[in-house]
């Protein structure tokens, strides 16, 4: 693969030092000291993850490195980091050698490199530059280091640039998030089907969305699944697009003489092709948008806004918590990624993108944790 295509990368990320970085959100002022090591090896497992992925050699468009290239930048940041924190506590003020990060791409062959060794290297990486963290004295994060164009870090600064750097990395890959999760669900559609049916939990929210319904009336659903919810829906008087961004999903449905349609909320058209002018009347997304990446959350909620009329009916169930997670509990045994909400910002974010929250339920799911369970309505 050329790397002729490759634009280096020549900015000066020093300033998000003051300030967040307004495209991955890295905050450098939020992290502690004390912070690095845990979040340095967190980051570490989410590359694990990207890196079984089948597309990870591909790059997404002419000039941008893959999932392989950026996880084995990450790999060799960690390695430049550790060496230089282990220099700053031996040395007084020692001069960093210049690293080209892009001479090094091509030199190595990132994109040449075996996936599974990248992987065990970058969490082998992740975890030396974390124990040399933790092995720094308390009185000595202040003690500085010079790169090779004159800026001056402390052990502390040069922490949390360092951090950055990682973290904005995976923002660069954020699409091999959903493109895992997705193939978890796909992988597990068959284990999924037969280990699940219509929760009599949901009953309650259900007749509750129904209430703001009509017989007759038209519902997008978001994340169908297996189709338990929409089979109760339709049992309740109202019409069900089937739609899932999984194609497993879809053509499980399709088997079963559904139609359905393998739609992404993100980007996708989410207007009905037959009658693409008539809004729907509410759309149902049961535990399914808790897969959609923070930053992109507000702009879905944005985009069914659009295609739902004025007082058209909304559900949404999330699950209650802070950050996000890789986790394989439940009937799909590859790891998929769960962004966390608690009730506050949620309702913040649906009221920005055009919703009226009615009710924010909170039920306890079966594997101990809490679900968020909204019904909301769409503004004039």
């Amino acid at each position: 693969m050329t790397y002729d295509a490759i634009t280096p990368d020549t900015k000066d990320w020093t300033w998000v030092l003051d300030r967040p970085c307004p495209e991955c959100g890295f905050t450098a002022g939020a992290v502690t000291a004390d912070q690095l090591p845990e979040i340095v090896r967190d980051n570490a497992t989410y590359w694990e993850v990207y890196l079984a992925g089948d597309n990870v050699r591909d790059r997404p468009q002419p000039g941008v490195w893959s999932a392989l290239e950026y996880a084995a930048h990450v790999r060799d940041v960690h390695r430049v980091f550790a060496e230089r924190v282990a220099l700053m506590l031996t040395e007084d003020e020692p001069q960093f050698a210049n690293w080209d990060q892009d001479a090094t791409a091509r030199e190595s062959d990132y994109a040449g490199q075996d996936p599974d060794v990248v992987a065990e290297e970058l969490m082998d990486a992740a975890d030396l530059v974390a124990t040399t963290y933790e092995k720094v004295p308390p009185d000595a994060w202040g003690r500085r280091g010079v790169r090779s164009n004159g800026d001056v870090f402390s052990i502390e600064s040069l922490g949390r640039y360092h951090l950055h750097d990682v973290v904005h990395h995976l923002w660069d890959v954020r699409s091999a998030a959903k493109q895992a999760t997705v193939a978890a669900y796909d992988a597990s559609v068959a284990t999924y089907v037969q280990a699940t049916s219509f929760s009599e939990q949901t009953r309650s929210l259900l007749d509750r969305f129904l209430a703001e319904l009509e017989p007759g009336d038209h519902v997008l659903e978001i994340g169908t699944g297996p189709g338990h919810d929409a089979k109760a829906l339709e049992a309740g008087g109202v019409r069900v697009r089937r739609t899932d961004i999984s194609e497993g999903f879809v053509a499980h449905l399709r088997k079963q003489g559904y139609a359905a349609a393998c739609l992404d909320p993100l980007t996708d058209d989410l207007r009905d092709p037959v009658h693409p002018d008539d809004p729907y009347a509410a759309v149902w997304a049961s535990a399914t948008l808790l897969h959609v990446a923070r930053d992109d959350f507000g702009t879905v909620l944005g985009r069914l806004a659009e295609v739902t009329r004025p007082g058209g009916a909304l559900h949404v169930s999330m699950k209650e918590g802070d950050g996000e997670e890789w986790t394989n509990r439940g009937h799909v045994e590859a790891p998929r990624l769960f962004v966390y909400w608690r009730e506050a910002e949620l309702r913040a974010a649906l009221e920005a993108a055009g919703w009226e929250v009615l009710e924010v339920g909170h039920a306890d799911g079966r594997l101990g944790d809490v679900w968020l369970d909204v019904l909301a309505r769409r503004r004039s």
